[in-house]
């Protein structure tokens, strides 16, 4: 019997989106309500209503997938009626955890989290942890800063997931009880085990060399930088560039960029979110995968180019460097130039790079594993699991 199993089981709350709803924060809360559950008892407190439609710049907020990530949790949080919010502090306090464990990722909910917590820490002695996404909005302003500053108050301890959101942390909050832990891998996808060529059949690829950009399309994920580049790389490598994601903003101005590059036959978009079946095939038809990222503090993506195996490009922001290995896992480039991410994907393709950083893609996943964050997560809170 191990230390960890010896231990008396903590009680989580964990507070967050997860199914119906779709997207990254609500699969990694799912999957790691999941991982808690192996050693803790875990209660799940979900919202009832995200975001109003009116906010949500894409087509649905629900999950439609074949196969969704799914578990167990109670819908009471509405994120603008204060009443649900009430009445979630009061369902929690109940529960008696130990542990509430907030998902942070946008001051908007800072309200909600806020008073939830609030009535917890009245009525129960719990310790209150905020894991955090990202702790300032990728587009941030001074109320953003002010919000986040109220609801961290709040909070006992944080768990961060770069360096540089870390320095956000603490520009926002004086000596914060604060670790790091970086984002594990996204191991849920289904996994059939493809092979490259039944993968392009499914998503109708050709023979071609292709590189893959994934996820929704905004302002700060530096598309435009890659789509200046795909003249120069499709010319000296012949390759094509996949793009997969909703785009949560005009996407006119992008097919314009493509059509006067005069590499429309070389670039296509798939403006949709993909189901987590799908997956699988977009990321094994790929040769490499590009995140040309403005600004960033972690992305889920480089987490599932990891668990497909798959070598990423990636631009030097945030903690992207933290967790791309220069010439093992990828490549790092500098922000913001298309230049630069033109030469390294060339030389991606030039140099054979696909087999030489394949071996090491099985050492990248024990390293980004969820039992690690978990462990993290205990020893914030005083159980010192192993």
């Amino acid at each position: 019997m191990t230390e960890a199993s010896q231990k008396p089981k903590l009680r989580f709350c964990l507070i967050g989106p997860s199914y119906p709803y779709r997207g990254g924060i609500s699969h990694y809360n799912t999957r790691l309500a999941i991982e808690l559950a192996e050693r803790h008892d875990v209660h799940s407190v979900n919202f009832s209503r995200l975001y109003p439609d009116f906010l949500f710049p894409g087509k649905t907020q629900y999950d439609e997938s074949g196969s969704p990530l799914e578990a167990p949790s109670v819908r009471l949080v509405d994120s603008i009626n204060p009443f649900t919010w009430i009445r979630a502090g009061f369902h929690v306090a109940r529960k008696r955890p130990d542990v509430v464990l907030v998902q942070w990722w946008h001051p908007f909910f800072a309200p909600a989290f806020f008073t939830i917590c609030l009535i917890v820490r009245m009525m129960r002695r719990t310790r209150i942890l905020f894991l955090c996404h990202n702790v300032v909005p990728h587009e941030t302003s001074p109320l953003d800063r002010f919000l986040s500053r109220i609801a961290f108050s709040i909070a006992d301890s944080f768990l961060v997931q770069s360096g540089e959101d870390r320095d956000n942390l603490l520009r926002i909050k004086k000596r914060p009880r604060v670790a790091l832990n970086p984002h594990p891998i996204y191991d849920f996808f289904e996994k059939a085990g493809l092979t490259r060529d039944e993968a392009r059949q499914k998503i109708g690829a050709g023979e071609e060399r292709l590189i893959l950009f994934f996820g929704y399309i905004r302002p700060y994920k530096g598309l435009k930088f890659l789509l200046e580049a795909m003249p120069e790389i499709h010319d000296k490598t012949g390759a094509s560039l996949l793009v997969v994601g909703e785009f949560y903003e005009p996407s006119d101005p992008y097919i314009e960029m493509v059509r006067r590059s005069g590499v429309v036959e070389a670039v296509r978009f798939v403006d949709r979110y993909v189901g987590n079946e799908e997956v699988e095939a977009f990321f094994t038809a790929s040769d490499v995968v590009v995140l040309p990222y403005v600004s960033a503090t972690q992305s889920g993506i480089v987490q599932i180019a990891i668990f497909f195996d798959r070598p990423v490009i990636v631009t030097g922001v945030g903690g992207l460097p933290e967790v791309v290995t220069q010439g093992r896992t990828g490549f790092v480039v500098p922000p913001s130039d298309a230049d630069a991410i033109a030469k390294a994907v060339i030389e991606f393709y030039d140099g054979g790079w696909a087999g030489r950083m394949e071996p090491h893609f099985a050492d990248e996943r024990k390293r980004f594993s969820w039992t690690s964050l978990v462990s993290s997560l205990e020893g914030l809170v005083g159980w010192g699991g192993d």
